[in-house]
């Protein structure tokens, strides 16, 4: 089992990155979290270790990335619950920072759970009574989570953000001409949204 993966970026976007160690190029599934830390990293003279997880199916051998072992804890952690797999559990982390989902979980605020698309009240309120005991456990790294004044802003025209977020939403399952929209109306709104803030606030629209 890998435990870890350390090597350089060769490719970031928000839903997987790839990182060459030993001349070989792991593609690895991340969250919105680590693509927002993994950008001030993304020279590739310097050096990312992320703690991996493998799902492997007969179709396919995929790899999670976390940048701490709390992050990764907590997305097993999800998993376990009926319902959840790796891309529910990915989009939860998406949509919420590891602190924040401790935080909602611990105090039962289904409603907020409720708010990631796929999630229903019935999904939402499962997660909690599966999981309230179990979450306060996890005790987070200094570097578990980031909030959102710590995410840097991203200079670029809100024409190539859109395409960015549009194209990691539909990775994530959404239609693109849907996705489309709420990219629209997000940075219409927010003119300065980051990627990663935009598709934030998809997912809780769609």
């Amino acid at each position: 089992m890998i435990d870890y993966i350390k090597g350089t970026i060769d490719e970031l976007t928000p839903t997987y990155v790839v990182v060459e160690a030993s001349g070989v190029g792991y593609e690895i599934n991340i969250t919105l979290q680590s693509f927002t830390q993994l950008q001030t990293q993304s020279d590739t003279s310097k050096i990312v270790k992320l703690y991996v997880t493998e799902i492997i199916r007969e179709d396919s051998h995929l790899l999670y990335g976390f940048l701490s072992k709390s992050e990764r804890e907590l997305f097993l952690l999800l998993t376990t619950v009926s319902g959840i797999g790796p891309n529910t559990a990915r989009m939860i982390m998406s949509g919420y920072n590891a602190l924040e989902i401790r935080q909602i979980i611990a105090t039962g605020n289904a409603t907020a759970l409720s708010r990631i698309k796929g999630l229903g009240a019935k999904t939402a309120q499962r997660i909690i009574v599966d999981l309230k005991d179990k979450i306060l456990k996890i005790t987070p790294d200094a570097d578990g989570s980031v909030s959102t004044s710590d995410i840097p802003q991203i200079s670029n025209a809100s024409a190539e953000i859109k395409n960015e977020a549009v194209a990691a939403l539909t990775m994530l399952g959404f239609p693109a001409a849907a996705s489309g929209k709420v990219a629209d109306k997000i940075l219409r709104d927010d003119p300065s949204a980051t990627v990663e803030s935009v598709i934030r606030l998809a997912l809780k629209m769609l």
